[in-house]
């Protein structure tokens, strides 16, 4: 009997101990815990951290103002570490070689602007003055020969500073949309897209681009000396007295403009001649340019929806810096106005000579109704979007609708 209850004694202080031990170890496992907690908390706050700071950098370094996409979804670069995609290019010249000291610091300098103009080999000596005055100031400079001749132009001091592109009978539009892609020309503020028959001798580009980033104006050009030889739109005249203006005022023939005008040729516009654009505007242009549509026609009248905001404020003339307007033809100018059909590949009988300025305004004419009929077919299939400037037209056409009321 007693052995009997010497046992359950052992038993019960066997089985005390057991639970004591279990409690020591859970006691023990608490900092343990704590201390692999506060471990998992601070990586993720490092990687918090970091992910915030990779954002800030992409900023920084984005010439859109967005963070920088990595493609990293695409099948294609998915054999490649994001950190290595280099997605944008520009237009700069790199030397095949450097002297070992200068290579780390060779980056591409801030506050660039490009110029970018079709020239033929006839109006060399107004593009080497106006090439001139825009190196001074630090553009870069592209040139796009429609005529084919580059050779003409090496003996400028300068040629060797430009970039020649060639394509035999090309209009400005069919280059700019081929060879001034956004992502090549994200690294400069703005980009000067003109003809070749601008005199500049009453122009400065750098208090041209002074004045237009003090105004806030992303799409503007220069006016033109009200003695030009060619004017299409009185709002591009030379304004006197003014530095710049954003609208013209027009009482007489068929478009009339007033402080109520909203839109094109009255305000908000500027022509293709001497466009000048900033980043985010051109961004917005170069995908409003048709492909196909080679003469440009009716896209100045458009430009106002890639103004980046309000058209009548953002778009404008420069009066102070302004320039004059040759108005020479160049494709199918002078000296080509009677061409062998065979020369241009037609399907007509050889040897029927045309006339070269009128099938080119046949053209552009052509291409004006297509960009139009283009317009609106985009306007009544994207049921998403909405016409920045309509509710406008509605609240100036009210507010005139009231003052008739009351008076």
């Amino acid at each position: 009997m007693t052995s009997i209850k010497s046992l359950r004694w052992l038993m019960r202080k066997k089985s005390g101990l057991s639970d004591g031990g279990k409690s020591s170890f859970k006691i023990k496992q608490l900092p343990f815990m704590a201390l692999l907690c506060t471990v998992m908390l601070f990586i993720v706050y490092r990687t918090t951290k970091y992910q915030y700071h990779q954002e800030e950098i992409d900023k920084k370094w984005s010439f859109w103002g967005q963070p920088k996409v990595y493609p990293s979804t695409s099948g294609k670069l998915k054999g490649l570490p994001r950190g290595i995609i280099h997605a944008d290019s520009d237009l700069e010249l790199r030397p095949l070689w450097s002297r070992s000291s200068s290579r780390s610091k060779a980056s591409v300098s801030s506050n660039r602007n490009l110029l970018a103009v079709p020239v033929g080999i006839k109006q060399k000596q107004n593009v080497d003055v106006m090439v001139q005055k825009f190196l001074r100031e630090n553009f870069t400079i592209i040139l796009f020969h429609y005529d084919g001749t580059v050779d003409g132009w090496l003996n400028l001091g300068w040629s060797s500073q430009a970039i020649h592109i060639v394509a035999q009978n090309q209009t400005k539009w069919w280059f700019a949309k081929r060879f001034l892609h956004p992502d090549i020309v994200s690294i400069y503020d703005y980009i000067f897209l003109w003809d070749e028959d601008l005199g500049v001798e009453h122009f400065s580009p750098s208090r041209y681009v002074e004045i237009i980033k003090q105004e806030g104006l992303e799409i503007s050009q220069p006016a033109l000396d009200p003695n030009s030889t060619e004017i299409h739109h009185r709002i591009t005249i030379r304004a006197r007295t003014k530095k710049f203006h954003r609208r013209v005022y027009e009482r007489r023939g068929s478009t009339r403009c007033s402080d109520s005008s909203e839109g094109p040729p009255c305000t908000g516009f500027v022509e293709g001649m001497a466009p000048v654009f900033s980043r985010a505007a051109w961004y917005c242009t170069w995908h409003l340019i048709q492909n196909d549509l080679v003469h440009g026609w009716g896209v100045d009248m458009k430009l106002g929806y890639c103004a980046q905001g309000d058209r009548t404020k953002n778009v404008g003339v420069v009066d102070s810096e302004y320039v004059f307007h040759k108005g020479i033809q160049t494709l199918g100018g002078s000296g080509h106005r009677m061409t062998k059909v065979s020369n241009l590949h037609s399907k007509r009988q050889s040897g029927t000579g045309i006339d070269v300025r009128t099938e080119i305004r046949r053209q552009s004419t052509w291409e004006f109704e297509m960009f139009k009929e283009r317009w609106n077919e985009a306007i009544s299939q994207d049921k998403n979007w909405v016409d920045p400037f309509k509710s406008d037209q509605r609240r100036i056409r009210k507010r005139r609708d009231t003052k008739h009321v009351t008076i």
